[in-house]
């Protein structure tokens, strides 16, 4: 059932192997123990938990994209080369719950900012836009007073000859208009890219808000190398979420 692997001279997989006599309950000792698995593989040797190194190994697998069946497949190789036994459930449940931990943190990075621009993207903003709609629909138009987006629109030039050169560039361009928006709306909700020419602020509607969008203006405005400048504005929130989601989808369009 399981693969036969020739047991290295020397290293953990070793010292495992020449403890199976004693604890392996005859199992060949011809067995090695699957790459990664060594920590695991010692614990159970000594007669210690494998908790700790089984919570280790599926937290580092996950981060290595590998996945949580061929994990649990090592686990029980190791326990069958080591004790000949079926895995603990405690040894299970560490690794699966680390594995799955970790598989959660990767996917709530990438779900949450554009690995391109650094930028939060869209369906988080739509995300923090719902939120604020649903906790305070008990008070029709509340959100509008309180809170509005200020979008920073990098012109782009769609003729063919610049094309290409606009999809390469636009990712720098945006991550450096994100940059001044965080330094103009240090408190902002979000700073999001929406499609591939602009910047939202979810921003606080305060008496400030006028100022702090001509600062970002200023702070933006240069003409890049092909004399384009960057348009800043504030734009209020309909009364309802669907029509923030309505505005969402028109302004993520190029």
């Amino acid at each position: 059932m399981f693969a036969i692997r020739k047991t290295p001279a020397s290293g953990p997989e070793a010292r495992v192997a020449s403890q199976i006599g004693s604890i392996g309950m005859g199992v060949p000792a011809a067995r090695a123990v699957p790459a990664r698995f060594e920590a695991v593989g010692e614990a159970l040797a000594s007669g210690s938990s494998g908790v700790a190194a089984s919570a280790s190994t599926g937290r580092d697998l996950a981060r290595d994209g590998i996945s949580l069946i061929e994990c649990l497949e090592d686990l029980q190789r190791t326990y069958h080369c080591v004790l000949g036994l079926e895995p603990a459930y405690d040894d299970v449940l560490a690794l699966s719950q680390a594995w799955s931990e970790a598989t959660l943190g990767y996917l709530h990075q990438i779900s949450c900012a554009d690995p391109m621009t650094g930028l939060t993207t869209m369906s988080h903003l739509r995300t923090r836009l719902a939120d604020l709609y649903r906790v305070q629909e008990s008070v029709r138009n509340r959100v509008r007073r309180t809170h509005a987006l200020v979008v920073a629109e990098l012109a782009s030039d769609m003729t063919s000859g610049t094309r290409r050169l606009d999809v390469l560039t636009s990712p720098l361009r945006l991550a450096r208009v994100g940059e001044a928006a965080r330094t103009v709306f240090p408190d902002a909700d979000t700073v999001a890219g929406v499609g591939m020419h602009r910047v939202v602020v979810l921003g606080t509607r305060d008496p400030n808000l006028g100022r702090r969008a001509s600062l970002l203006r200023r702070m933006v405005e240069s003409p890049d190398l092909h004399g384009r400048r960057t348009r800043v504005w504030i734009e209020g929130l309909p009364p309802g979420e669907a029509g923030a989601v309505s505005l969402l989808d028109e302004l993520a369009r190029d």
